[in-house]
């Protein structure tokens, strides 16, 4: 039956009808990073370094060497990225149970909304009305938050920052306890440089997403694009991350399985 169903699912991508859509923007040194206060350490930039390139470094081959930070374009946020998900067992990019990286999505379309407010906060009312007309989220499912914010792609725009800090869309600060707690999904995406509001900072709980998503043993996607080209509900994510030994998340080739 397994081999069966297999096989069925081969047909299906080689007939599309079965669609692989890239949630994924293009890593390079252009990609844009969320800078910290200067008094705290900085995630390096992305950076490419060519080893050889059939020439006498090397004739028959081409090759790289490449550095950044763990959360750097398109990445998933493992739990033990952030101090309330420090304790979590199989919390790190290199213990996370695999089957997790397999999960149905929910896309929340707010593109009008984000249009107008760049603070623009995806509250609990919003969701609840959106499940009013697409079904309640079931457990385990991602719930993206989209935004249209990608298009800016590694202009100024995209990290929006102003002397009082970054001004990008996200979630209101009870939206992602009420949604590990109230819907048990297993985790949060947006198109923004990071999983919370570009002002989260400045929040009674700072960085809301961050601490009660990773404080629930929740994950997180950053930086997703093509989010247009997902329905509300059915597509599936694949999201596996580099299997870095303890690490606290990685650059991440998103991609969605919708039906054709």
């Amino acid at each position: 039956m397994s081999t069966n169903l297999l096989m069925q699912f081969t047909q299906a991508l080689s007939q599309k009808t079965i669609r692989v859509i890239d949630l994924t923007q293009p890593l390079q040194a252009s990609t844009p990073i969320l800078p910290l206060p200067p008094d705290f350490g900085q995630s390096w930039p992305f950076r490419l370094e060519e080893i050889s390139r059939y020439d006498e470094r090397g004739p028959g081959w081409y090759w790289n060497n490449f550095s950044c930070g763990e959360h750097t374009g398109t990445h998933f946020d493992a739990p033990i990225h952030w101090v309330t998900g420090k304790d979590h067992a199989h919390n790190a990019t290199d213990s996370i149970p695999v089957d997790k990286f397999i999960a149905p999505a929910c896309v929340i379309d707010v593109t009008e909304e984000a249009g107008r407010d760049a603070d623009f906060l995806l509250t609990c009312e919003h969701v609840e009305r959106w499940e009013a007309q697409h079904g309640r989220i079931p457990e385990g499912s991602w719930v993206l938050m989209r935004t249209g914010w990608s298009r800016h792609g590694a202009s100024s725009a995209y990290l929006n920052l102003r002397e009082d800090g970054s001004h990008v869309p996200g979630p209101h600060p009870e939206l992602p306890e009420w949604l590990a707690r109230e819907r048990n999904v297993i985790g949060w995406g947006s198109e923004g440089v990071g999983t919370d509001a570009g002002q989260a900072f400045s929040f009674e709980t700072p960085f809301p997403c961050h601490c009660h998503m990773h404080g629930a043993n929740k994950f997180g996607l950053a930086s997703l694009a093509n989010l247009d080209q997902l329905p509300p509900t059915g597509a599936v994510l694949i999201t596996p991350p580099l299997k870095i030994v303890n690490g606290s998340g990685s650059p991440c080739r998103v991609l969605a399985l919708v039906e054709g």
